[in-house]
């Protein structure tokens, strides 16, 4: 039971800094939209449209996230299961025989996302035990 409670507290404190950072991104993006080039000047305007893909699923994982905080299993299941509908985008759109560096930011977003899902569901299951 001890064990589960500082599961859980891992859990929490790392799915509110997953949930604040997401909602820093998501004001800065709100502002640069009735802003444009204000904000950041670099701005580029023609990229591909599956580069939409992966933020888009971030920002449902992390409202994901927050349900896990009233509903473990439900926000686990539906951050896992989100973050691995993301993996083939990444597999596709970013190879991994690509330089390593560049590869960081894709593929560490997926996993600092995906793990506390995966602890929160992990705490629900040890709960029902």
């Amino acid at each position: 039971m001890e064990k589960t409670k500082r599961l859980r507290l891992i859990a929490r404190i790392w799915s509110a800094i997953i949930i604040g950072t997401t909602l820093f991104i998501l004001i800065g993006n709100i502002v640069e939209t009735f802003n444009p080039g204000q904000i950041d000047p670099n701005i580029v305007e023609d990229y591909p449209p599956i580069e939409n893909i992966p933020p888009l699923f971030n920002l449902f994982s992390a409202i994901s996230l927050a349900l896990a905080w009233k509903w473990e299993k439900i926000g686990g299941i539906i951050t896992i299961i989100l973050q691995l509908i993301l993996l083939p985008i990444y597999f596709i759109h970013w190879p991994l025989s690509e330089n390593i560096y560049y590869l960081i930011a894709p593929y560490g977003m997926f996993l600092v996302v995906i793990v506390p899902g995966i602890l929160f569901f992990i705490c629900s299951r040890r709960s029902k035990v």
